[in-house]
This record gives structure tokens, sequence and C-alpha cells, in this order.
């Protein structure tokens, strides 16, 4: 058997570029010391035009699950009526983060093979008033379905309602217009199309998010976004942050200015359609409808998808991710998100095709994709 040279193509962990992991061996610098109090709000700056606000956004270092229960736990007050929207592991978790502060939540379940109804939420809002808080997930990578928060932000209409969205495995790969759109927090994480390793959670938040999180009377600390807000004025955290995760920010964001945001999309678009065409040409049956499908994730129908992945990945080195919740053992997923081009797309639907005995066909089918563009 030959020695494979490992590839990642997961929804996260993804791979980190070379230039990105070196910021990560620099030596340690005091994170109270003048150098880190001018680079830091330089960079998070410089991440206000990802999430599409003219807001702050706040660093924690932690996973995207810590960035989430900051959402929750600085939003959410015991009795609070929220609404989760689930359609997937991750909107799920919305829910458990939710149940655990002991908010009164509500819950509309979609098929986690679509995406969420702007249509149901806007008539579920209309029946109850009093809901204070929705939560969602803009990218649903349990799935490989994009939803649209967009349209969400705009079925609530007049109601009061803050809307929270789970942007973790979408910053960076797709849209976020959060100040445009309505949006009143957004999440994210570095260890997705931000091409950094795991270790930081990202947060913004509306001038009406900001209003309200005074008013609530959870208890918390570490999460406590008024002590993150306090600490920034002065290019500080209020606790010991990820250090060389801000030097590995400042350069993949260099990565990503120098790319321009709009080419950034538009790549994560085309090896999604390049993964979706190559699939299709093997005879495999993807999860999701192109209308609902996301540019950084790849759910793929298989009876016996984690025998399948596994052999792939013993074989070749080419590693796919398994499937979450309902979908486990039924599905694998490709990820194409961050440090990856159409040529790792290519890479990908190679191993399938040797797998499956099925020589060219997937390549054939994304080239055209490709070569389209």
């Amino acid at each position: 058997m030959y020695r494979f040279k490992p590839e990642l193509r997961i929804p996260g962990p993804v791979p980190v570029p070379s230039q990105v992991a070196l910021q990560m061996a620099k030596p340690v610098i005091n994170h109270r010391g003048a150098v880190f109090k001018e680079k830091l709000p330089e960079v998070l700056t410089r991440l206000q035009p990802l999430f599409g606000t003219e807001n702050p956004v706040y660093m924690l270092t932690g996973s995207g699950t810590a960035g989430m229960e900051t959402a929750v736990s600085n939003l959410v007050s015991p009795g609070t009526p929220v609404l989760c929207l689930v359609g997937g592991f991750f909107g799920r978790r919305w829910v458990e983060l939710c149940q655990s502060y002991k908010a009164q939540v509500h819950i509309i379940d979609f098929p986690w093979d679509r995406g969420v109804d702007p249509q149901q939420v806007a008539e579920f809002l209309a029946a109850h008033p009093e809901i204070e808080l929705i939560f969602m997930a803009q990218n649903e990578s349990s799935t490989g379905v994009l939803n649209d928060v967009e349209a969400v932000a705009k079925a609530r209409g007049g109601h009061q309602a803050l809307l929270i969205v789970d942007a973790v495995s979408a910053l960076g790969g797709t849209p976020c217009e959060m100040d445009a759109w309505g949006l009143d927090v957004v999440v994210s994480a570095s260890q997705k199309c931000l091409m950094l390793p795991p270790g930081a959670a990202f947060i913004a938040l509306s001038e009406r998010a900001r209003a309200y999180l005074d008013r609530c009377d959870a208890s918390r600390y570490y999460f406590d976004l008024r002590k993150y807000e306090q600490f920034l004025e002065r290019g500080e955290t209020p606790f010991t942050p990820n250090i060389h995760i801000v030097f590995a920010l400042e350069e993949s964001l260099s990565m990503l200015e120098a790319e321009g945001l709009e080419r950034v999309y538009a790549r994560h678009r085309l090896m999604r359609d390049m993964t979706r065409a190559g699939v299709r040409a093997l005879g495999l049956e993807l999860l999701v409808s192109d209308s609902d499908a996301s540019p950084t994730v790849t759910a793929v129908k298989h009876p016996q998808a984690d025998g399948f992945r596994q052999s792939i990945r013993r074989k070749y080195g080419v590693e796919f991710a398994g499937a979450q919740g309902i979908f486990a053992g039924k599905v694998f997923r490709i990820g194409h998100m961050g440090y990856a081009t159409p040529l790792d797309v290519l890479t990908s639907l190679a191993v399938l095709e040797i797998e499956l005995s099925k020589y060219g066909a997937a390549a054939a089918a994304a080239e055209r994709v490709m070569a389209a563009q």
C-alpha cells in the first residue's frame, strides 16, 4: 500500500495555510502589553466586513459552542420566551443551550434535508407576540443546508423578537450582511472558513441586542459581554486570550482581503457546484436540493456511509466526515470551506471514483462546471 499525504476534507477543523500556521510559532507576548493592545482592536475591526456590520466584534477564547453559549447567557433570563428553528444538529444545540438557561423554549422543527421556511416562522410569530428571541443556524453543517437568514429576518415583520444566528460554518464562505439584513447577534469561530486552528469564537451584536443585554439577569462571568466591551475599549480582553489566534487571524484576513470577499464567496459556490455535479455523476444521491445547498459542505447519502468513508481514509488518506443526529451512519459529508480550491474538490471526487470503480465520471462532470465559470 502506498503512503498517502493526509487530506482533511471535513466541515471543520479545516486545513490551515502554512503562512497562517507559522504565525502560531511566534514568541508569546504580553497580552496586557502595548503591542497586543494595538493589534487586537485592529484585527477585530478587520473582521467587521465578514460580519457585515459596523458594530464591534468581540473575541472569546473557546469553541464555536462557547460563542453560542455567550449569546444565550447574555440574552436569556429564566423564563424568557424564545423560539428555536431546528433543522439539524446545530439548530438543536440552540435548544439545549436555551433550556440550560431555563428559557421558555418554543421549537419549530423543519425537515433536516431542507431549509427553514420563513413563512412558517412568520405565522408562528403572529400567533406568539410574546417571543423575545429567535435562534437559528445560517449554515447547518450537519446536513449541508444553507438557511436564508435574510428571509427569516424579514419574516419577523414588526415583531419584537431579536434574531440570533450561528454563522460558525458560514462566516467567510458565504455573505453575512448583519446590519443590512437586520440580524441582532451573529456568532462564528476560528476553525472553519477563517482558515485558523480551533480556539476562538467571535460575536457581534446589533444596537438593539446591546440594549436588551442590559436587561438580562442570567448568571454569567467568563461569558459576560459587558466585560469584553469594557476591556476592548483599551485594547484588551477581560481574561487571557488565545494570543496566537490573533496573530494567525491577522494573516488569514490578509489572504481573504487579497482575494476579495466576492471572489472568496464565488470560490465556495464553485466548489459546491463542482462537488454536487461530481457526486451526481457517480450515481450517488445528495441529501439536500440545489436551492438549499451549502457552499461550504455537501452531504451525500450512502447505505454504509461510515464504512465507506473509513475505507477511503485508510486507502487514500482523504478524510470525509460522518453524519450527526438522525442521519448518522447514512450520510457522509465533504467539506469544501476555507483553505480549499477547486483542485481539492477534484481530489475528493477522484477517491470516490476509485472506490466505486467509476473512473473519470465525477472529475469530468466537475471539470465542466469549472470550465463554465
